[in-house]
């Protein structure tokens, strides 16, 4: 049986997009049962109970700064001769990696926007990433967008690229109308529901934009629905959050900040639909949550988005408030269209599984040690 590391650093501390997939990838692939799984982190992560209980070892080596760790200690375990190969979701690899590895590629935006990130994770980026791609056996891809942006800036290493799309969580269903109801009923919104934007407050996240046209929607009509906001802040949007609690003050803005699991799940289940104006995704994950939860989507025309929203809700060109607000209006006004959206939602996100994603990350481990 194969022996397979995985850093595990993404699941120290508190949630994020790359610690949802590690976490959901590394129990899909336990669940195989092909392989001996290893979580390698600087400290413990928070899941270890759950990984435990699946079959995954869990080891740390304590250090500062998970780059630290990295770099410095990481290549010691490795080496130790009980490792066939090491798996990285977080992008990077240690420069000097003593058995075949293989690098999860989530998004560029560290090279190709560079002010989207803070000085520290461009720091812990950057300089890694060719050394990285020089001598990963495969990259993975979470999107066809993302293995262009591979082939573009990397061109030498295209022919070991692989897209593997990532999965959506089976707790992402729709919601039965009873859970609806009472969901509507405890955030005290109408009974046809709420606009949903779920996700970190940063820069990339472009919700400025989506304030911008909810302003121009929200003309004093009590008919009109509340939008809520619901995710934890990141950086750089002090201004952005100081604006959403002014505007938190009138009947129609809600921030809800960080959500548990659980009750994140209920409120994307309640939307009526849901809106995700990014400038930028690698794959856009919280798009393919609420498509699975039947809600339609309104999000931008660029990088992964409309690999993942297909026919399920409606694109507009990033940076433009006014086709946005355009947009959640047309959802809002015209029933029909959106009942048919939601109709398509489900299936869209049917496309992305986790077991689909170990499976095909199976075949990826098994190319990167012939």
């Amino acid at each position: 049986m194969t022996s397979i590391a995985a850093d595990a650093r993404a699941l120290v501390g508190e949630p994020t997009g790359i610690g949802v997939y590690t976490r959901s990838l590394l129990l899909a692939l336990a669940a195989r049962g092909a392989d001996r799984l290893l979580a390698l982190a600087h400290r413990p992560p928070r899941d270890a109970a759950e990984l435990a209980a699946a079959g995954i070892a869990c080891e740390q080596q304590e250090a500062p700064l998970g780059v630290l760790w990295q770099q410095l200690l990481l290549p010691r375990r490795l080496a130790r001769g009980d490792i066939d190969l090491f798996w990285s979701p977080l992008i990077t690899l240690p420069l000097r990696c003593p058995v075949p590895a293989v690098a999860t590629v989530h998004d560029l935006t560290a090279l190709l926007m560079p002010e989207s990130h803070r000085l520290k994770v461009r720091a812990s980026l950057v300089p890694f990433l060719g050394p990285s791609f020089e001598s990963a056996r495969r990259l993975v891809a979470v999107s066809r967008a993302t293995a262009a942006d591979l082939a573009f800036h990397f061109p030498h290493c295209a022919a070991k690229v692989r897209v593997v799309y990532n999965g959506v969580d089976p707790d992402f269903r729709p919601g039965s109308p009873d859970e609806i109801a009472a969901t509507r009923a405890e955030l005290g919104a109408p009974a046809e529901g709420f606009v949903l934007y779920a996700g970190t407050l940063e820069p990339r996240k472009n919700v400025g934009a989506l304030l911008d046209a909810w302003e121009a929607l929200d003309d004093g009509d009590p008919r009109t629905p509340p939008l809520v906001l619901a995710g934890p802040y990141g950086w750089g949007s002090r201004g952005l959050l100081r604006r959403i609690e002014r505007l938190a003050g009138r009947r129609s803005v809600r921030y809800l900040g960080r959500l548990p699991r659980p009750a994140l799940v209920r409120l994307v289940q309640a939307a009526r639909l849901f809106v995700y104006p990014s400038l930028y995704e690698g794959f856009g994950l919280p798009a393919a949550e609420a498509l699975a939860c039947g809600v339609p989507v309104v999000a931008c025309r660029t990088s992964s988005l409309p690999e993942v929203v297909g026919d399920a809700g409606l694109l507009v060109e990033p940076g433009d408030a006014g086709a946005l607000a355009a947009a959640i209006e047309r959802l809002l006004g015209d029933g029909g269209l959106a009942a048919e959206l939601a109709r398509r939602a489900v299936p869209q996100a049917a496309r992305f599984r986790w077991q689909d994603a170990a499976a095909a990350m199976d075949e990826v481990f098994r190319e990167a040690l012939e």
